[in-house]
């Protein structure tokens, strides 16, 4: 939609409809998961347990469901290498590439507001008592 020359957002094209692809694919990147496992991924190839060590209170199946996830959207790449044991690799794909400043931005923000939102918080538990 274009308002005044402005391109604008429809939030209706993202909302909770069943079968909207825009909420689900926000769904998948803004997951907490998501979110880590392509950051960390952003410097080097890495494999599952090197993953699992580096992300904090993930559980084997959940990272599994999330890597799986991610490869399905087209975001990582899976290899397998035919070794004994078998190893396998998982990197960023051109298309999760792209998503790097969009998650840098994100944690630019956040750091730059964590302040106001504790100080938000804070007066909201204070006025909920």
């Amino acid at each position: 939609m274009t308002v005044d020359g402005e391109d604008c957002w429809d939030v209706f094209q993202w909302d909770a409809r069943e079968n909207c692809e825009v909420r689900q694919i926000l769904d998948r990147i803004a997951d907490k998961w998501s979110l880590l496992v392509i950051s960390l991924l952003e410097e080097k190839t890495m494999r599952f347990n090197e993953l699992r060590r580096a992300i904090d209170g993930i559980s084997q199946r959940m990272l599994t469901v999330t890597l799986r996830n991610l490869e399905r959207d087209g975001l990582i790449c899976r290899t397998v290498y035919a070794e004994v044991p078998p190893r396998v690799e998982y990197h960023l794909t051109a298309l999760g590439c792209t998503l790097l400043g969009t998650i840098q931005s994100l944690v630019r923000w956040t750091e730059e507001h964590q302040e106001e939102i504790v100080q938000a918080r804070a007066e909201f538990d204070r006025a909920a008592r």
